[in-house]
């Protein structure tokens, strides 16, 4: 059972659903001022970002959501494709009468991410991408059976396997305890530092009805993806990026990918695995913090 979800004064944070773009998802909220979305990445849930929150609350209104299919969110057949999942999120925002957020996304989170800012240039102020591959730029070259990836745990052998129609669902339904608790542990750097209740929740969530489907769509979704971020490379975005890649895994590939997308973009390493706000979380909301605040302060000059 996963612990309470609580700001920078131990209160817990308000929980709530919304039904936009056709898909009802499931986000929490805490803190005031202005909005910051955070967006989990696969196979995690809002969950993964209990750590940061109390950092950002004392600053920020923190929305948290459930990407579609995964978590408490509702897990449609289809819709899993970047664009339909940014739509997901920009509409959430609107739901929520926010006219301009910042966001921060992580793995899948953070493409998703930026097809928000890609596809709403006048709400999108600030984007954090952080420790993610996007289709289409090397993450099909991590995927590959070769000797140097083989030798690191960088190998994104998951990327084919989940691409296979049916037959990842039918290996990893019922075995769901050992394929997720070695998953997460694999990809930090710490693996102790992946907490146990992290860990049964993601469990939880996805050995749900849908759960391990909902995952795999995201990747068979990735060639299509890769024609949408080829298109969207032809007229960048703008706005301030803070391009983090964790020095254990994506390191400075981050930076190298977002730099064919984005004019306005500053890179930084951190030291960890993939799992960032599991292993370095104060780190991880301090980078985050001084990212947002400067070029804030920046913009209202």
């Amino acid at each position: 059972m996963a612990n309470i979800i609580t700001d920078h004064e131990g209160m817990p944070v308000q929980h709530a659903r919304a039904t936009v773009n056709g898909v009802r998802l499931h986000y929490y909220t805490a803190g005031q001022g202005e909005p910051v979305f955070l967006l989990h990445g696969v196979p995690k849930t809002s969950y993964y970002w209990r750590r940061v929150l109390p950092h950002l609350t004392p600053h920020y209104k923190v929305i948290a959501p459930d990407l579609r299919g995964l978590g408490d969110s509702e897990k449609p057949r289809d819709g899993y494709d970047s664009i339909t999942m940014a739509e997901d999120i920009a509409q959430l925002a609107d739901h929520l009468g926010h006219d301009s957020y910042d966001l921060v996304g992580e793995d899948w989170g953070a493409v998703t991410a930026y097809h928000v800012a890609s596809q709403y240039r006048d709400k999108v102020r600030r984007l954090a991408f952080i420790d993610a591959g996007i289709p289409g730029y090397g993450l099909e070259a991590k995927s590959f059976l070769t000797k140097e990836n083989y030798a690191s745990r960088n190998w994104h052998w998951h990327v084919n396997f989940y691409a296979v129609r049916d037959y990842p669902e039918m290996l990893i339904t019922g075995r769901e305890r050992i394929y997720f608790d070695y998953f997460f542990r694999h990809e930090a750097d710490n693996p102790q530092a992946v907490s146990q209740d992290a860990i049964e929740e993601y469990i939880r969530a996805y050995s749900a009805p849908g759960g391990i489907r909902a995952m795999c769509e995201i990747y068979r979704a990735s060639i299509e993806d890769a024609e949408l971020n080829y298109a969207a490379e032809k007229n960048p975005i703008t706005i301030p990026v803070l391009a983090i890649g964790a020095e254990k895994f994506h390191g400075p590939y981050v930076e190298e990918q977002m730099k064919k997308l984005a004019t306005n973009v500053t890179g930084l390493i951190l030291p960890a695995g993939h799992q960032l706000a599991e292993e370095i979380p104060d780190q991880l909301a301090h980078s985050l913090l001084e990212f947002l605040q400067a070029t804030r302060a920046l913009s209202r000059q």
